[in-house]
């Protein structure tokens, strides 16, 4: 149940079995803190604990490890720091690789970069060593943070310790390489990636192809996307968005439209992303016609625009002319455009100096 995300039946039937005097046993625990968990209510979860202590349930690492995923996740990134230095202190439980991962995880996608090498330093000195998944966690916090000569010195350090880098390794790596203009050192990592019989995934040809497009090398991208499928990798939802968004980038939103096209052609459902960069495109070039009519397709396919998509159509209209197309979408928002149309006013205040014709506008925009 907990797989198919039916969060609120896995409490009520929890709850039927507590009634019954079903017993309890550690497994059921984990799993109903878990569920907490994944609903973000990290403070239910822990009011099972007192649970462990009446039942003789001693406590283990993977509950420990669950609640600590569940403060990151809340981003109480205290509290979580905080119960990993008290389990250790006062001994509750010896921390494993697992433990030890969610906690650098969690950090390091918070910008903590020195703490998260802290702990891989920590780890060195105990009983549990770090593994290749540990030291990738801390090379991709490197790479986000730009310093990818840190980067490459842990790489270093874990193959002389026999630890193989593996392709999420390489992926960070490419990754700040590509973000710092490096493609010299891209080529190198994706030649040593192959000598290790290590192959890119649509993942590591995603971030390549993210990192041409952001400097305007969009031809270049969609040749490395050809490459990829002659080899064998299909390019997924984010391959053709970080293309279009390249074209768009670029003012070419009718190559950015062909590749949307070219997308659907491969039965690959756009999701709200791509139609926001698209739409993004045309609004950039004025073209709020065309934005609508994308608007209106996300209906059509199911799916539901969010307040980015909104916003970003909003700023397209920039003209009073357009104001009366622009009040078409407003009431369809599902927040009631309360938030879209404050703006809207501010920006029409600044050209319409008479009172009485701004009252007149924001009595026709909310009825």
């Amino acid at each position: 149940m907990i797989n198919m995300k039916h969060y609120y039946a896995v409490i009520s039937l929890f709850r039927e079995m507590r009634k019954l005097d079903i017993p309890i046993n550690e497994f059921m625990l984990s799993n109903v803190i878990n569920n907490y968990c994944l609903m973000h209510r990290v403070d239910c979860a822990f009011s099972l604990l007192p649970i462990h202590l009446k039942s003789g349930i001693p406590f283990n690492v993977v509950t420990f490890t669950t609640l600590i995923r569940g403060l990151f996740a809340e981003n109480k990134v205290t509290d979580a720091v905080v119960l990993f230095k008290n389990l250790v202190r006062e001994k509750i439980c010896e921390p494993n690789e697992i433990m030890y991962g969610t906690v650098m995880n969690g950090l390091s996608k918070r910008g903590h970069t020195e703490k998260t090498l802290s702990l891989l330093r920590l780890m060195e000195q105990g009983n549990t060593k770090p593994n290749i998944y540990i030291y990738s966690v801390v090379i991709d916090a490197f790479c986000k943070d730009r310093n990818l000569d840190a980067a490459i010195s842990i790489l270093n350090e874990m193959k002389r310790k026999g630890i193989p880098p593996d392709i999420v390794t390489y992926s960070s790596l490419i990754d700040g390489s590509c973000k710092l203009g490096q493609w010299e050192k891209v080529k190198t990592l994706f030649s040593e990636m192959v000598n290790l019989n290590i192959y890119p995934d649509v993942h590591t040809f995603s971030i390549l192809i993210d990192g041409l497009c952001k400097e305007g090398k969009v031809e270049d991208a969609e040749e490395v996307m050809r490459h990829m499928i002659e080899k064998g990798v299909e390019p997924n939802i984010i391959t053709y968005s970080v293309i279009m968004d390249g074209y768009c980038l670029r003012g070419q939103v009718d190559r950015a439209r062909r590749v949307f096209d070219i997308m659907i052609d491969k039965c690959i459902e756009p999701n709200i992303f791509s139609y926001s960069i698209l739409i993004n495109g045309y609004c950039k070039k004025k073209e709020v016609a065309k934005a609508m009519q994308l608007l209106g397709e996300i209906s059509q396919r199911g799916s539901k625009p969010d307040i980015v998509t909104y916003n970003t159509i909003q700023q397209g209209c920039l003209t009073l002319e357009e104001l009366a197309m622009q009040k078409k979408f407003m009431p369809r928002c599902y927040l009631g455009g309360l938030y879209l149309i404050h703006p809207l006013i501010i920006h029409c205040s600044k050209v319409i100096l008479d009172t009485d014709s701004l009252k007149k506008l924001c009595h026709s925009l909310i009825s």
